[in-house]
């Protein structure tokens, strides 16, 4: 008996690598938009930057910073203004604003809630509690000083909520933000009693940090804050794909092979670290959390690998633009940035959702 060969079957070829990653990047179409996007955005953030470093009490011109740039002059006061504050200065404000704006990104798709926010973990009451006590016990005056006791509190604070939001436990975005949520009042309850306690004088500080401000706080605080930043947005942009699955729901990540309550650790994480380093460095500042995301996730859609770099841009812009404003609106004094932000933030974020064009997370 003559065994009949079977038909060959034909196979198919097996992806390529590079196939493969071109399709999870998305269409091409989409990739140019994202690209153009962020190019956009990158030359807003740089022309700010020029901005910002001309306007003030004294009002420079761009040959200025051209000379500083070709021909440093240490004996012109316009070269100094430059190198030791106005240039700083805009260098806090883009990073201020890219750490807020990408702690906005982490916190919406983990919680998957459009309106979460940096705040959400207490992180901002953990620092401002903390001013407030170093003020009030300690009388520390230096932005310095400000900047190291923010920052302690706002990373005391966010691992207490981590800890009382039981991440270890597992990932649940409703425990966790109210932990948050519950933590920040008492926070700030525990503030106001510190300060309304407290002689003038530690009223006048703490109101001086309180605000959100950039004045006086560039070249002694930017080297800690953009290590501390600069340490954030690598673990933010470390966590992209993760960040996807998460997006999803804790089920279809875990179907996807993610491992929920590790992301949720490592972005917690981040989240403290961005906008503890933010808050450390300028005060609370509101809404640039909460409006840089939308605006990235309008333009670019939901990708992390895209969102995240467009909502830091944005975040920059919107602190470097507040920042500009606050100074020519009241001359010779200037408006603290986190008043101006509020001010432009808030409505612009009202007309966002009142035109329904908030984007699915």
């Amino acid at each position: 008996m003559t065994a009949t060969a079977s038909p060959a079957v034909p196979r198919t070829p097996a992806p390529a690598v590079g196939d493969t990653a071109r399709r999870a990047d998305g269409p091409p179409a989409t990739r140019r938009r994202a690209a153009a996007v962020l190019i956009v955005a990158g030359l807003l953030v740089g022309a700010l930057v020029v901005l910002s470093s001309l306007v003030g009490t004294r009002m420079l011109v761009p040959s200025d910073l051209w000379r500083v740039v070709a021909d440093f002059d240490p004996a012109d006061d316009a070269h100094l203004l430059l190198v030791n504050r106005r240039l700083p200065r805009a260098a806090l404000a883009v990073l201020v604003g890219a750490g807020l704006g990408a702690a906005g990104v982490v916190m919406q798709s983990l919680t998957r809630n459009p309106i979460a926010e940096p705040g959400l973990l207490g992180v901002s009451a953990g620092a401002a509690v903390a001013v407030a006590v170093a003020i009030a016990l300690a009388g520390i005056v230096a932005p310095i000083a400000y900047f190291g006791a923010a920052l302690v509190g706002a990373a005391a604070a966010g691992a207490l909520v981590m800890l009382l939001g039981g991440v270890r436990r597992g990932s649940d975005p409703v425990r966790l933000v109210l932990a948050g949520a519950a933590l920040a009042v008492v926070l700030g309850a525990l503030a106001q009693i510190v300060i309304v306690n407290g002689d003038e004088q530690v009223f006048d500080r703490y109101r001086a940090w309180a605000v959100g401000s950039l004045a006086g706080r560039d070249l002694e605080v930017l080297p800690l804050a953009a290590a501390c930043i600069g340490a954030g947005l690598a673990l933010a942009a470390a966590l992209s794909r993760a960040l996807d699955a998460a997006a999803l729901g804790p089920e279809t990540a875990r179907a996807l092979g993610s491992r929920p309550a590790a992301v949720w650790a490592v972005a917690g994480l981040a989240v403290v670290v961005l906008s503890g380093g933010a808050t450390a460095a300028a005060g609370p500042i509101a809404f640039v959390g909460l409006t840089a995301p939308h605006i990235a996730r309008l333009l670019v859609g939901s990708d992390h690998r895209r969102m995240l770099p467009v909502a830091m841009a944005l975040g920059a812009a919107l602190v470097l633009i507040a920042d500009v404003l606050g100074r020519v609106v009241a001359p010779p004094g200037e408006v603290g940035v986190g008043i101006m932000v509020a001010l432009l933030g808030g409505p612009f974020f009202v007309a966002l959702v009142r035109r329904r064009r908030l984007a699915p997370l």
